[in-house]
């Protein structure tokens, strides 16, 4: 019998069209799933990009989900055997996408796949793939507080009343008391949205929330039914708190960090969008069907702390898809740049219509103090104060086993009772090893961090008292060890201190420069507080707590995803000051004001304490304050890009199903725009043949005050020569545009041995927007030489 005759390939088109209707829905659609379907293990999860543009009638295929259901049923007749077991083949149609890509998400065979590639309408089919996550003092430290008179961002943006951020993430405890709605006005007329919690948690704060699971019912089975976005993690909740979480008094976590809690925007609205599970990662379809819903829901921000390490260009990645078509839209998007640093080229979320973010510290510590024997104190930092550790010193050992802690039996024979151990990092989590030494009699634990984080430490809480310190500083503990006949500590806990000197510094987990898929463009973008944040969570992981305790509520999380969702509030807050500024003009604004200095007026560390290169650093650390009145903006269109990809070499089938025009777009036919040329808020020249200079041009948009001149400041090495053209930019009314040009040449006339850092500003009365100015040797010398010359 022909296969055909089956189910859904029996149908003629028209029919065909009426019945996926039942089955596909008008929003970014999961298929239908049929309870009775038993799925034969043969299929596997597939992107496929179709042609554009849409060549269906309208009155044959009511939707696009109907005219990508009849293109799969288009393959039937290569999947008899499978048919006979499965009639109801569109069940296997996962999701039809409306805005981020011209396709559709499918269970198929290779055999369908391998017989789809011979279809007039088939361009590309990705196989599946997943992504991973990247994971109260900050409003203050950032500017947000304050009267308007003296700047405070809060009264110049009202909170961000009336903004959308969606968040996309894994799960959201609803109940938290980071959501309440109260005081909020109900979200914008244009909202379109739903929340899928009930009518007492979903209010004028949570007023969207939704589970993107499709593309995993088909793993685990049984789940057929519609999953709530909830998930016991913190991950989710902590950077949706983050960006807008709403006022809750007395935050704390075990008594360190005593505060009000509030997101960056804590009158913004938030959508929240579920795309990463414990069991699967965060699949590449429902991160795409996510954003697709996101953006006709009627969002303004959205906020994405998940990456691809492995993405070979733009077109393989989904958050640079659903950023250009954000973009398009007039949508932010603010992606964590990566926890796989300090290494070279580990930076994600590259693409130039991205807000690529780093991480750096904040000027708060918790401070715990090792007082030794020999009466030097050496400061740690510590979650895990108990009510009363005593004065006493008490004996210090180390673990003589591995040095990391990480066999009870042998603490047990060190007899370790009553005693102070340190623990090397490495091996068990901290969490196991607190447990395994309190268990073996422990007093206290001395945590060594690890020797690539440098100064900085990350503490956790821990079920006996607790020093985590910077892995230098261990040493010095561990030659003290050495040394005495009868070594001794005592812990002295501080507790929480603001105003470290030398604060921030960037994060050593966070991911690096240069740009793997566009040398040409700096990333990432800026750094934001990212270490040792308090936010809400639903429970405090690894610890246990009896039944008449209270679960704490807040906790601390470190990561460029903390990172993130701190400049997508900061975003919300521009976008309401600022309602009609493209993305590109938010993200300039947020660039080009970044300190690039410490709170000591000196150059922004590293973690190792050298001074933090751009690749590490982007523009700066973010100056909320100054970025709602930039003075000047380097704004750009989605439609800008195009050239650019084209510059990039990309073939016309990449480049369109990026920006999925209609028509199509031939880069044969149009001009191709260099990397360098690009109007982006910071300078970066790759001068990679003679004579080795280049010119850069860029255009300025007044957004300050209207008859304004700004005057260049150029502050460069010596072996670098810069000129701009003109000088001087002479504004006469708001939004107008004026183009300057920018030369760089070696001075020598030779290539440069390695990358070379400056800097260029544009002064007037109270306005400096400032451009970092890269220059880097060409690919014949590594792409991640350090930089040998900086101002």
């Amino acid at each position: 019998m022909d296969s055909r005759s089956h189910g859904w390939c029996s149908l003629p088109r028209p029919a065909i069209a009426a019945a996926v209707l039942l089955a596909v829905s008008l929003a970014a659609t999961p298929a239908a799933s049929h309870g009775g379907h038993d799925d034969t293990g043969l299929h596997s999860n597939y992107l496929i990009i179709v042609r554009k543009p849409y060549e269906y009638d309208t009155n044959v295929y009511k939707n696009v989900s109907s005219w990508h259901a009849s293109l799969l049923t288009s393959v039937c007749d290569m999947a008899k055997e499978t048919l006979e077991k499965d009639p109801s083949s569109m069940s296997r149609l996962i999701y039809s996408y409306r805005n981020v890509v011209n396709g559709f998400a499918a269970r198929l065979t290779p055999e369908e796949v391998e017989e789809m590639s011979k279809k007039d309408w088939f361009v590309h089919a990705y196989p599946e793939k997943t992504y991973q996550l990247q994971t109260t003092h900050t409003p203050q430290l950032l500017g947000l507080m304050g009267s308007a008179r003296r700047g405070g961002v809060w009264n110049t943006s009202n909170m961000g009343e009336g903004i959308i951020i969606g968040i996309l993430d894994d799960g959201i405890y609803a109940g938290h008391p980071s959501f309440h709605g109260r005081d909020m006005k109900p979200p914008p007329a244009k909202w379109n949205g739903r929340c899928d919690f009930n009518e007492t948690v979903c209010n004028n704060k949570l007023i969207g929330a939704r589970s993107f699971f499709e593309s995993a019912k088909w793993k685990w089975k049984g789940l057929r039914d519609p999953v709530l976005p909830i998930n016991e993690g913190q991950h989710g909740t902590h950077t949706s708190s983050t960006a807008a979480g709403s006022f809750v008094a007395g935050a704390n976590i075990f008594g360190n960090a005593l505060g009000t809690a509030g997101g960056m925007a804590p009158r913004a609205h938030i959508a929240f969008y579920q795309v990463c599970y414990v069991e699967k990662g965060c699949d590449r379809d429902d991160i795409l069907a996510a954003v697709d819903d996101a953006l006709e829901d009627g969002v303004d921000i959205l906020s994405l702390s998940l990456g691809d390490e492995q993405a070979d260009d733009f077109s393989d990645d989904p958050v640079s898809l659903g950023g250009y078509t954000a973009a398009m839209h007039g949508v932010l998007v603010s992606a964590a740049g990566g926890n796989t640093g300090p290494g070279p080229s580990t930076v994600v979320n590259e693409a130039p219509w991205v807000l690529t973010v780093g991480a750096g510290t904040t000027d708060r510590r918790f401070v715990a103090t090792v007082k030794l024997g020999d009466n030097v104190s050496l400061d740690g930092e510590s979650l895990s104060e108990p009510k009363n550790f005593g004065d006493e010193m008490r004996p210090l050992v180390r673990d003589v086993g591995d040095g990391m802690c990480t066999s009870e039996n042998v603490l047990r024979a060190m007899n370790v009772t009553g005693k102070i151990i340190i623990c090397d990092a490495g091996g068990e989590l901290s969490s196991a090893k607190a447990k395994m030494a309190l268990r073996a009699g422990a007093a206290g634990m001395i945590l060594v961090s690890p020797q690539v984080f440098g100064s900085v430490v990350v503490p956790r809480p821990h079920v006996l008292p607790t020093v985590q310190v910077p892995f230098a500083t261990a040493q010095k503990i561990k030659a003290y060890i050495r040394t005495a006949q009868n070594s001794t500590a005592n812990f002295i806990f501080k507790g929480t201190v603001f105003n470290t000197p030398k604060s921030p510094v960037v994060a050593p987990f966070s991911s690096r420069g240069p740009n793997r898929r566009s040398r040409g463009i700096l990333k990432p973008d800026i750094i934001g507080p990212g270490v040792n944040i308090l936010a809400g969570v639903p429970k405090i992981e690894d610890m246990e707590f009896g039944p008449d305790e209270e679960m704490p509520k807040f906790d601390i999380k470190s990561g460029t995803s903390m990172a993130a969702p701190h400049l997508s509030g900061i975003a919300a807050l521009i976008k309401n000051a600022h309602p009609t500024w493209s993305p590109a003009a938010i993200k300039s604004a947020l660039m080009t004001t970044a300190d690039s200095t410490d709170n000591v007026r000196k150059p922004i560390s590293d973690s190792d304490g050298s001074p933090a290169t751009y690749f590490a650093l982007g523009a700066g650390y973010v100056n909320a304050r100054k970025a709602m009145d930039p003075g000047l903006v380097y704004n750009l269109t989605a439609a800008d890009y195009v050239p650019f990809l084209c510059g990039l070499n990309y073939t016309d089938q990449r480049v369109n199903m990026i920006i999925h025009p209609s028509p199509p777009v031939e880069c044969a036919k149009m001009p191709k725009l260099e990397q360098k040329d690009l109007n982006y808020p910071s300078i970066t020249a790759i001068l990679d043949q003679t004579p080795f200079s280049a010119t850069i041009a860029r255009s300025a948009t007044n957004v300050g005050a209207a008859a304004s001149t700004y005057a260049v400041e150029v502050d460069v090495p010596a072996s670098l020569s810069v000129e701009v053209k003109p000088p001087t930019l002479a504004f006469k009314e708001l939004n107008e545009v004026l183009n300057y040009t920018v030369s760089v040449k070696t001075a020598s006339g030779r290539a440069p041995a390695g990358t070379i850092e400056g800097e260029l500003k544009w002064v007037s009365g109270k306005y400096v927007v400032r451009s970092p100015i890269l220059v880097c040797p060409g690919t014949g010398r590594s792409a991640a030489t350090p930089a040998t010359e900086r101002t």
